[in-house]
C-alpha cells in the first residue's frame, strides 16, 4: 500500500524481536540509533523471521584435496559449496565467515551479512593455493612451507570456536582423511560449546570405487611419496578399509547430535545445498 512503512527486510512481513550488540561487519541498516542515543552502546535489531546462529564455513585445503579423477578436483567441489552456502545465508541477512585451513588455520575472513562480503569468499576460495604433491614426490620441494600438509582438524577446530562469540552453525567441508580421534576431539569441543555442525565429506569417485586394475604408480597426496602398486590385488583391502574409515566418521558425527553428508563430487551440489538449508530452518526453530 502506497505510505506504508516497509520494514528493513526487504519488504517482507516481520516483527522486531530482539537486540543484539554490533560486531565489525554487520549490516548498518540494522542499527538502533534509539538505543545507541541512551546507551552510547550500538545494537541491531533483530526479527522473528531471523536466524540466530551465524555461519562458519571451513574448507579443507589439505593436498589431498587436489585429487581429480576426471579434470574436477574435490576442492573445486567443496568451494562451489562454501561459495553457494555463502550467497544463500546472506541473502537470508545470516553473517558467514570462510575458513580456510590444512594443518592450521591458513586464512579466514570476518563474519559479515553485507552483500558485498559475498565477493571476498569467492575471492578467498579462488586465490586459495593447495600443496602439490607430484612436487614433494619428485623431491623438488625443499622448503617446510611447499611440503604438502596434513589435515589436523583438531587445532583447526580449536582456532576458529576461539573466534565465536556466540551460538553458531558450522560447516566443515573435507575429505576427512585424519585420524578419527582427531575429528571426534573437535566435535567434542563444539558439542559443548552448543555449536551446531554439518559435516560433509567430499570424495572423487574413484575414491569410492576404486577403478584402476593396471600396475600404478601412485603419488600420496599428503607427503607420503611415490609408490608402485598393483590396484587389483588391493581393491577388496582398499574398500574394506574406506568403508571402515567412513563409518567411523559418521558414527562419530551422530555420537555428538550432528549432521553427516557424503559427497560425490560426480553428483550435482544440489543435495548438500538441499540439507543445508533445511538445518538451517532447525536452527532458526531452535531460536
Amino acid at each position: 500500500m502506497q505510505g506504508m512503512h516497509r520494514s528493513p527486510m526487504q519488504g517482507v512481513s516481520v516483527e522486531f524481536a530482539q537486540h543484539r550488540q554490533y560486531a565489525p561487519g554487520d549490516d548498518t541498516r540494522f542499527l538502533d540509533w534509539k538505543v545507541y542515543g541512551k546507551t552510547d552502546k550500538l545494537y541491531l535489531k533483530q526479527y522473528q523471521k531471523e536466524t540466530n546462529l551465524d555461519l562458519a564455513v571451513l574448507v579443507d585445503l589439505s593436498g589431498s584435496m587436489a585429487y581429480a579423477s576426471n579434470g574436477w578436483r574435490k576442492f573445486d567441489h567443496a568451494a562451489c559449496l562454501a561459495a553457494a552456502m555463502g550467497y544463500l545465508a546472506i541473502k537470508q541477512q545470516d553473517r558467514v565467515s570462510l575458513s580456510l585451513f590444512d594443518d592450521q588455520l591458513r586464512q579466514a575472513t570476518r563474519l559479515s551479512n553485507r552483500q558485498g562480503h559475498w565477493r571476498t569468499l569467492v575471492e578467498a576460495l579462488s586465490t586459495a593455493e593447495l600443496s602439490d604433491p607430484s612436487q614433494a614426490a619428485q623431491g623438488l620441494a625443499h622448503s617446510a612451507e611447499n611440503v604438502p600438509h596434513r589435515t589436523d582438524l583438531a587445532a583447526v577446530f580449536d582456532a576458529v570456536v576461539a573466534k565465536l562469540n556466540q551460538r553458531s552453525l558450522i560447516v566443515l567441508i573435507s575429505d576427512l582423511f585424519d585420524d578419527p580421534a582427531a575429528l571426534e576431539r573437535g566435535l567434542a569441543r563444539l558439542h559443548f560449546r552448543r555449536h551446531d555442525l554439518i559435516v560433509l565429506q567430499v570424495l572423487d569417485p574413484a575414491e569410492l570405487t576404486f577403478p584402476f586394475r593396471s600396475p600404478s604408480e601412485f603419488i600420496g597426496m599428503e607427503a607420503e611419496g611415490r609408490l608402485q602398486l598393483d590396484p587389483a590385488a588391493l581393491r577388496s583391502g582398499y574398500l574394506a578399509a574406506l568403508q571402515q574409515h567412513l563409518g567411523a566418521i559418521e558414527q562419530i558425527t551422530r555420537k555428538y547430535r550432528f549432521d553427516y553428508l557424503l559427497v560425490n563430487t560426480a553428483e550435482p551440489l544440489g543435495p548438500p545445498l538441499s540439507h543445508f538449508m533445511a538445518q538451517r530452518a532447525a536452527g532458526i526453530a531452535k531460536g
